[in-house]
C-alpha cells in the first residue's frame, strides 16, 4: 500500500532518524522510489540544525503543463507546511526540481518543557511533551509528502484548465489529449469531452493470471458505476480498444493486454474539496489495481491451501 500513501517511506524515516539522533549524524543520502522518484538528503555535523532535501520525478506530460515546471501555488503550498521551518532553495540542486532548507531547530520538541512544567504536575510534562512530539512527527510528514503535493498540483492544475476550457476551446485544441506518467511505463491519459474530462488508463500486466483478475475487477467496477445509488461517482468504462481520442499517441502505450480503462470526471468532481481526492485517486489507480490483485491472489492461494488440507484429511 506503499504507493496509496502521500508521504515518502525513506524520507520520513530518515528525516526522524536525524531529528531523534542524540549526537549530531552526518548523512548523504540519494535514492529513488517506485523507479521514478529522487531524493537526496544531506546533512552535515557542521550545521546539525539544517537538513536539506532535493526532490525530482520522471512524471511527463505533454499538452498543458511540463514536468519541469513547478507552479507557484505549489511553492505557496510547500512553504506552508510548517512556516519557519521550511525554506525553497533557489536554485534548486543540480539534477532536482525542488530543494528545501529544513530548520530541524524549528520544529517543536519536548526538552525545554521540564522546569517550566514539573513543578505544576509530572504528568502535564508528560503531556507536554507528547503533544511537542506529536506536532512534529506531524510536520515531518508533511514534509515527506512534498512529491504528492507536486504531482497532484499539476494534475489539479491540468483539470481546472481543462474543466473550464469551454466546448469551443476544446475544439480549437483539437482535444488533445494530456499524456500522464506518474509511474514508468503506466501512463495515462486526460481528455477534454463536451460537459466532461476523461481520464483513460491503458492496461498491461506481465501474468496472465492478474490479467484474468484484473478483468474481473474492471467488470465490477463497470456494474458498480451503473447503479443508481453510485450516480454521483465518475462513470466508469471499460474497451478492449482505445478510444479515438488517443490515435496518433505512441503504439507502445495503446499496446494492451487488458484494454482501456475510463472515467468520466464531471464538474462536480473538480469543485472544491473534491478535487485533491479526485486527483489523488487518478494518480493511485495503477497502484489500487495492483493492490486489488494482490489481496485477491492471496486469497484465492488461502482458498486453495485450506482446500488441499481438508482433503488430505479426507484420505
Amino acid at each position: 500500500m506503499a504507493y496509496l500513501e502521500r508521504s515518502s517511506p525513506t524520507l520520513k524515516e530518515t528525516l526522524l532518524k536525524i531529528y531523534r539522533a542524540e549526537k549530531p549524524i552526518e548523512i548523504d543520502q540519494h535514492f529513488y522510489e517506485f523507479g521514478s522518484i529522487q531524493y537526496h538528503i544531506k546533512c552535515s555535523v557542521l550545521d546539525t540544525n539544517i537538513v536539506y532535501v532535493s526532490t525530482s520525478t520522471l512524471l511527463e506530460t505533454q499538452g498543458i503543463v511540463t514536468s519541469k515546471e513547478i507552479l507557484s501555488a505549489t511553492y505557496e503550498v510547500i512553504k506552508n507546511i510548517a512556516v519557519g521551518v521550511i525554506d525553497i532553495v533557489d536554485p534548486p540542486r543540480l539534477g532536482f526540481q525542488l530543494t528545501l532548507k529544513i530548520h530541524l531547530d524549528n520544529i517543536p520538541r519536548g526538552k525545554g518543557k521540564h522546569m517550566l512544567f514539573y513543578m505544576f504536575s509530572p504528568a502535564t510534562y508528560i503531556l507536554i511533551l507528547t503533544l511537542s512530539a506529536a506536532e512534529a512527527i506531524k510536520i515531518i510528514t508533511r514534509i515527506s509528502e512534498i512529491q504528492a503535493i507536486i504531482l497532484s498540483s499539476q494534475l489539479k492544475e491540468m483539470l481546472k484548465r481543462l474543466n473550464f476550457q469551454d466546448d469551443s476551446q476544446a475544439m480549437n485544441n483539437n482535444n488533445r489529449p494530456v499524456r500522464i506518467v506518474y509511474h514508468p511505463s503506466e501512463p495515462f491519459y486526460v481528455f477534454r469531452q463536451a460537459e466532461k474530462i476523461t481520464a483513460v488508463f491503458p492496461m498491461n500486466f506481465k501474468d496472465n493470471s492478474d490479467v484474468v483478475i484484473a478483468m474481473s475487477f474492471f467488470q465490477e467496477l463497470v456494474e458498480l458505476g451503473s447503479q443508481k445509488e453510485m450516480g454521483k461517482a465518475p462513470q466508469c468504462s471499460w474497451s478492449p480498444v482505445p478510444p479515438f481520442q488517443l490515435r496518433g499517441e505512441p503504439v507502445h502505450d495503446l499496446t494492451t493486454n487488458a484494454g482501456f480503462v475510463s472515467f468520466d470526471i464531471t464538474s462536480r468532481h473538480v469543485e472544491g474539496k473534491r478535487l485533491d481526492k479526485t486527483v489523488w485517486n487518478l494518480l493511485n489507480f495503477y497502484a489500487y489495481v495492483k493492490y486489488h490483485i494482490k489481496c485477491s491472489r492471496g486469497y484465492i492461494q488461502r482458498r486453495m491451501r485450506k482446500r488441499m488440507d481438508s482433503l488430505v484429511k479426507v484420505v
